[in-house]
C-alpha cells in the first residue's frame, strides 16, 4: 500500500471516529439545555459507550500502521498541510493508546453521572451531595495522569493539561501567572485609590427577560455568528458546542437585574462560536487541521469579543441606541459614560463568571492552585469547600455565604474538566496580545466598532487565527500573529488604558 493511500484510509478512519465523537457532543447539548431529569442514568450509559467507541477507533492498531507508513514518506513530509496533520495525529495518538478503554468509558459515564448531581448541590448548596463525586473524579483522573505519565520534570497535573494547552507546563504557568498577580494587585491598588467610581446603578436596573433574549440575538447575529449553522439556547452554566460542519450551538442565561452580565456571557460564547463557524471542518473533519489550536487560544476568541469589544467605549457608542430600541426606557437615564463605566467597573466579586477584567485572573489562579493540591493529595475533595473559602477571604476579600456561590458555581469538575481552568487566563493574555496586533493592522478598528461593523475584526481572525487550526502550537502561533512570545505586558497596558478613563488615576 501506498503512503498515500495510508493518508487517505487515516484520515477517512478518523473523520468516522470524530463522526462518532459528534454524537456525544449532541447529548451533551442535550443533557444541559433539554434533557428530562429521569433520563440522566441512561443517558451516562450512552455517554460511556460512545466514548469507548470512539477511543476504540482512534486507538486501533491501523491507526499506528498507517502513521508509520505516512511519517516514511518524504512526499508527505513535504506536505505543509499533511506534516501539521501527521505531527498533531501521532501525539494524538500517542496519548489515546495509554489509557484503556474502560477507564475512557468510566470517566465519561461518570462525568454524566456527576454533573446531575453537581446541579442539584448547587441548587440546594450543598457541597456534601457533590463531595464523593469530585472524590472519585479526581481518583479517575490520578489513573489517567498516571496513564500518561508525568512529563520529565514535571507533576501529574502536567499530564491533565497537556490535553488542553500542549506543551504548557506548571512551572511555566507559575512564571506566567506571577509578574501578571503583582501587576493585578497593583491595579487594583491604584484603583482602590482612585478620585472617582463609577455609577453602577444600571446593573441593577430591570430587564424584561424576552427582551433580552431578543438583544443578544441581535447582537450575535451583528458580530457574524450565522444562526443558519447554529442555535442560542439557555444553560445552568453557559457553553459552546462545536458539534460539526454547520452545526456550532451556544448557550448563555439572563436575570432580570443583571443585563450586561448575560450581554457578556452571550458576547463570551458567540467569540468561541466563531472561532468554531471559522474552522476548515467541511473541507478537512477529523483532521487536526480543522480544530481549535488549544483551549487558551479557544479562550483568546471568547475573551477578546467579550471584552476588548463588548466592554469598550467604542462598542457602546453603537450598542446603547440599540439597547434602548430592545429593552425599553430605562435605558433612557443612563448616558454613554454611565454605562461605560458600568461595564468596566472593577469589584471583587464571589462568581468568576460575573467578575470584572481586574479581579477574573485571581479566580483562575486560585481554581489552578486547588486542583494541583487535589491531584497531588494535599488537598482532599472533602476539604474543598474551607480552602476554597480562605482562599477568597485572601485573595478577593470576600467571605463566601453559600457553596453555590463559592466551590459549587463552577461545572468544569462535574465535567472532569481537571487541568481546564488556566485556559482562561491564558486566553486572556493572548486576546490582549492578539488585539493589539490586530489594531496595529487595521488602524480604522474602533471607528468600525463604533459603527457596529465588526466584519473587518472578524476576517482578519479567520485569516490569522481560525483557519490554521492545529497548524502550529499556541506560543508559535502568537509569535507568528503577534511577532512577540506571550508575555502579561499587552494585557496590563489594555486594562490600564481602559480603565483610567473610567476612575481617573
Amino acid at each position: 500500500m501506498s503512503a498515500a493511500e495510508s493518508y487517505r484510509r487515516l484520515l477517512a478512519h478518523l473523520a468516522e471516529a470524530q463522526t462518532l465523537a459528534s454524537c456525544a457532543s449532541a447529548l451533551e447539548w442535550d443533557q444541559e439545555t433539554a434533557m428530562p431529569p429521569k433520563a440522566a442514568a441512561f443517558r451516562a450509559e450512552e455517554m460511556g459507550l460512545l466514548a469507548r467507541l470512539v477511543h476504540e477507533r482512534v486507538t486501533h492498531p491501523s491507526v499506528g500502521a498507517w502513521l508509520a507508513d505516512c511519517e516514511a514518506d518524504p512526499a508527505l513530509a513535504a506536505d505543509e498541510d499533511a506534516a501539521a496533520n501527521l505531527r498533531e495525529l501521532r501525539r494524538d495518538f500517542e496519548r489515546a493508546t495509554r489509557l484503556p478503554s474502560s477507564l475512557v468509558a468510566e470517566m465519561s459515564e461518570t462525568s454524566s453521572r456527576a454533573m446531575e448531581v453537581w446541579k442539584e448541590a448547587r441548587q440546594k448548596s450543598d457541597f456534601a451531595l457533590f463531595s464523593p463525586w469530585l472524590h472519585k473524579q479526581i481518583a479517575l483522573h490520578r489513573q489517567e495522569a498516571a496513564c500518561y505519565g508525568t512529563p520529565e520534570g514535571g507533576e501529574p497535573y502536567d499530564a491533565l493539561l497537556e490535553g488542553y494547552e500542549p506543551g504548557m507546563r506548571s512551572t511555566a504557568l507559575e512564571r506566567i501567572f506571577a509578574p501578571l498577580r503583582e501587576a493585578i494587585v497593583s491595579l487594583l491598588a491604584r484603583i482602590g485609590e482612585a478620585p472617582r467610581k463609577p455609577d453602577t446603578a444600571l446593573q441593577r436596573a430591570r430587564f424584561p427577560v424576552p427582551a433580552q433574549r431578543a438583544f443578544s440575538r441581535f447582537i450575535a447575529d451583528r458580530l457574524g455568528y450565522d444562526f443558519e449553522a447554529g442555535r442560542l439556547d439557555e444553560s445552568a452554566h453557559p457553553f459552546t458546542s462545536g458539534m460539526g460542519p454547520g452545526d456550532t450551538r451556544i448557550t448563555t442565561r439572563y436575570t432580570e437585574d443583571r443585563f450586561l452580565d448575560a450581554l457578556s456571557s452571550t458576547m463570551h460564547e458567540v467569540g468561541h462560536a466563531l472561532y468554531e463557524q471559522g474552522l476548515p471542518k467541511s473541507e478537512r473533519w477529523g483532521q487536526p487541521l480543522s480544530e481549535a489550536c488549544s483551549l487558551g487560544v479557544h479562550e483568546s476568541q471568547s475573551r477578546l469579543w467579550e471584552n476588548q469589544v463588548g466592554r469598550s467605549r467604542a462598542f457602546w457608542a453603537w450598542a446603547l441606541p440599540e439597547a434602548r430600541r430592545h429593552l425599553g426606557g430605562e435605558l433612557d437615564r443612563h448616558g454613554l459614560d454611565e454605562v461605560v463605566g458600568c461595564a468596566n467597573a472593577v469589584e471583587a466579586s464571589l462568581i468568576r463568571v460575573d467578575a470584572d477584567e481586574v479581579t477574573y485572573n485571581l479566580h483562575v489562579m486560585l481554581r489552578f492552585d486547588l486542583e494541583r493540591a487535589l491531584l497531588r493529595g494535599d488537598l482532599e475533595a472533602g476539604d474543598v469547600p474551607e480552602a476554597w473559602n480562605a482562599r477568597m477571604r485572601s485573595d478577593l476579600g470576600l467571605t463566601v455565604p453559600d457553596d453555590a456561590r463559592g466551590c459549587l458555581q463552577d461545572v468544569h469538575w462535574s465535567n472532569g474538566l481537571i487541568g481546564y481552568f488556566p485556559t482562561y487566563t491564558l486566553g486572556n493574555l493572548y486576546a490582549a496580545q492578539l488585539w493589539e496586533a490586530a489594531g496595529a493592522a487595521m488602524p480604522g478598528l474602533a471607528d468600525d466598532v463604533a459603527q457596529g461593523r465588526f466584519a473587518g475584526l472578524l476576517a482578519w481572525l479567520r485569516e490569522h487565527v481560525h483557519r490554521h487550526g492545529r497548524r502550529w502550537r499556541a506560543p508559535e502561533l502568537c509569535r507568528k500573529v503577534t511577532g512577540q512570545a506571550l508575555a502579561h505586558g499587552p494585557l496590563v497596558r489594555y486594562l490600564e488604558e481602559k480603565l483610567r478613563p473610567v476612575y481617573g488615576f
